[in-house]
């Protein structure tokens, strides 16, 4: 079977706003995801702002919800995408927890379970980032399993697809600010 180009890779983007919970973090950003069809490993890059700077800022959990609906902000888009009905933190939109640097969380993770091809795609669905660390299924109650007793939920986006010229344009800023920290400032690029 031939498949055409466009169709070899693909690539989505989720641009993530806050749920505007005044007395919380305003996060903003976004995640972009790459993946080769039909069985290459998904890959993302996770560029968040607007967490608390300073030191002892605990880990944020971000996961994949069931629903790509924001009608209710990130109240409405249900719990964790968990097509296969097993225990927290095996299902293919655990993520762990991501520690932010000068309220800035700027993470590429690759090899991840979830798909963007076939039956169990996370296409149309949501990304949400939580207010507290994930305790990755050991805190010995129902939610652990559940949830990571994560808590509520700072911003949320919907996983939508977009042009792959977005995720090349920002590995290679992920790669120019990693190799070069301290010599520029990135924030005042425009891409």
């Amino acid at each position: 079977m031939c498949i055409p180009e466009y169709a070899r890779q693909r690539t989505a983007s989720a641009a993530c706003v806050s749920n505007l919970d005044a007395d919380k973090p305003q996060v903003t950003g976004q995640v972009l995801f790459r993946q080769s069809y039909p069985n290459g490993k998904l890959e993302a890059l996770f560029d968040l702002n607007g967490f608390p700077s300073g030191s002892n800022q605990s880990g944020r959990a971000i996961h994949i919800h069931k629903l790509g609906d924001l009608s209710n902000s990130c109240d409405s888009t249900g719990g964790h995408y968990n097509p296969f009905n097993v225990n927290h933190p095996r299902h293919p939109g655990d993520f762990g927890n991501f520690y932010s640097k000068e309220g800035k969380i700027r993470k590429y993770k690759p090899n991840l379970l979830a798909t963007l091809f076939g039956p169990y795609s996370i296409m149309g669905r949501s990304i949400v980032i939580h207010e507290q660390e994930d305790d990755m299924g050991k805190g010995n109650n129902k939610a652990s399993l559940e949830n990571g007793n994560a808590g509520r939920r700072l911003a949320c986006c919907v996983i939508g697809t977009c042009n792959k010229n977005l995720w090349e344009c920002s590995a290679v800023f992920f790669y120019i600010s990693e190799k070069y920290k301290g010599f520029y400032n990135f924030n005042s690029f425009v891409w």
